[in-house]
């Protein structure tokens, strides 16, 4: 991305106002039945679900748990996963069209009923989830997706307009779905797992697996986690052999304005069929609606300036609401398979004992859920009609190839073209708050000045395969345009696949 200078944002409202406690780092090898990498939703939920099947269940986090994807997401519970069923119909077949609805349903209902006989406060609300069109493209591509529901036996409806003050031509609607404050659902799960003795590490970041009968989870300071099953829930798979997900996922960005606005909310979740696509659903804040203007996604250290999505947002907003404020501003990072469905399940048809989940596509409130159903069937031994559609080794020859071409050609350019030209800037070049690839001694480096100053160098190849960093003026990191690495401006990984840290560079 190029060079901008944009004011440092708030993080997500979602974590405002709540408690959470704190967990200790693993400082010791410890024995489990189960050990499960990552702490977002999929990774708390199967936590939860597996310590009432009676097993002993270690939860490790590589930072501070709910402080990731799912810290940073826009909540909404719906299997309405934008324009997708008409086309997995054509790729994939009808039958497996209509479990990926039926698996992403039960997900919602699942939800619904924990928030029921818990009583968990999480602004649980059910609303109509919108996709709508105003360009006769859309309105074709609606009327496909329309046609796909019925297919599929989907409850919807077919509308000319919508609540919101958009000029539309058509739109579906997917009724009785919801949306809700994820922290404050996880974090009820979480206590509750707590309770039931189940081990919880932050900061403890696991690097490898020892494969066998009694697989071990190796750490990065040398500690272990011996047990009978493995789940990697972490955003990026930290075990990416044999599947080299890498190759078969990319990663895209999207943004996130919390806006208060001049007009009132009708209700409801939307999502636009016309690009740039926008994302509208409300939720309660200090007791108002605080609007959630989502979009312009772009694949990850590629594409304009972020300042430049905020703002796209912000006019969008403005247009159709009026802003009077926002009191948040925030970005998320996606990963996205092939075939636009999940992998999870078993790591591959020889490892039984060690499983992943990941590639949610930006709809990981159901996605993630669906994942944690279907993973503690797999460990306890219970069938699950959705085994073979996320199974982590399919490979569907359309559209898995053309996209498996596709993903890795641009893979291909960007680490050829990343290493072409002179660089001319120097670290003396750059100003206060701004990152730039400079010229040290003959060769590249990334290079950011604090506010108060200092200069941070790190060296700017991806650790993960060598591809040349770009700068992400909006949250300060250096990202990856191959396969969506990002690191700290000191050069501490941030997001997989990368997991060894950048080198820091000293001037002489």
């Amino acid at each position: 991305m190029e060079n901008s200078k944009m004011p440092q944002f708030p993080e997500p409202y979602w974590r405002d106002c709540l408690e959470f406690p704190s967990f200790p780092k693993l400082d010791r090898d410890i024995e489990a039945d189960v050990a499960i990498v990552g702490g977002g939703i999929s990774g708390i939920i199967t936590a939860y679900l597996l310590v009432q099947e009676g097993l002993q269940v270690a939860l490790l986090d590589a930072s501070t748990i709910l402080n990731g994807t799912t810290g940073h997401t826009t909540a909404k519970i719906t299997a309405q996963h934008d324009l997708i069923y008409d086309e997995f119909i054509n790729h994939l077949g009808e039958e497996k069209a209509k479990l990926y609805y039926e698996a992403n349903n039960e997900a919602l209902l699942f939800i619904k009923n924990m928030v029921q006989e818990h009583n968990i406060e999480c602004d649980f609300t059910e609303e109509d989830a919108y996709i709508y069109g105003n360009t006769d493209s859309s309105v074709s591509k609606i009327n496909q997706e329309y046609e796909a529901y019925k297919k599929l036996g989907i409850a919807s409806q077919y509308v000319e307009s919508i609540p919101l003050p958009l000029q539309v031509k058509a739109a579906i609607v997917m009724k009785q779905q919801a949306q809700f404050h994820p922290l404050k659902f996880l974090l009820h799960l979480l206590q509750a797992f707590a309770k039931n003795e189940g081990m919880i590490y932050e900061n403890t970041t696991a690097v490898n697996i020892e494969k066998g009968d009694r697989p071990k989870v190796i750490t990065r300071d040398g500690y272990s986690v011996t047990c009978k099953n493995v789940v990697s829930c972490s955003h990026f798979p930290f075990y990416d052999m044999p599947n080299l997900y890498f190759t078969r996922m990319y990663a895209e960005r999207s943004y996130v304005l919390g806006i208060k606005a001049e007009k009132d909310y009708p209700g409801g979740m939307y999502i636009s069929a016309d690009s740039p696509t926008r994302s509208l659903r409300y939720t309660t804040f200090n007791g108002e609606k605080l609007i959630l203007v989502g979009g312009e996604s772009h694949k990850t250290g590629q594409g304009i300036p972020t300042i430049q999505h905020y703002e796209a947002l912000e006019a969008f907003g403005e247009e159709v609401f009026g802003i009077k404020e926002i009191p948040y501003r925030w970005s998320a990072q996606d990963l996205i398979t092939l075939d636009k469905i999940p992998y999870i399940g078993r790591i591959s048809d020889n490892q039984s004992n060690i499983f992943v989940a990941t590639g949610y596509r930006k709809w990981g409130m159901t996605n993630g859920t669906a994942a944690a159903l279907l993973l503690r069937d797999l460990i306890i031994g219970k069938e699950n009609p959705y085994t073979e559609l996320y199974s982590p080794s399919r490979f569907h020859a359309d559209p898995s190839i053309k996209n498996f071409i596709k993903t890795n050609a641009d893979v291909a350019k960007h680490l050829i073209g990343g290493k072409i030209g002179i660089i001319y800037r120097t670290p003396e070049d750059v100003d206060i708050d701004e990152g730039a690839v400079v010229n040290v001694n003959g060769a590249r480096a990334c290079a950011y000045r604090d506010e108060k100053g200092c200069l941070h160098l790190v060296d700017s190849n991806c650790t993960h395969m060598g591809c040349e960093l770009e700068w992400n003026n909006g949250e300060r990191t250096w990202d990856c345009p191959c396969h969506g690495s990002r690191f700290s401006v000191d050069g501490d990984v941030i997001e997989g696949p990368a997991e060894k840290p950048l080198k820091r560079i000293e001037l002489e």
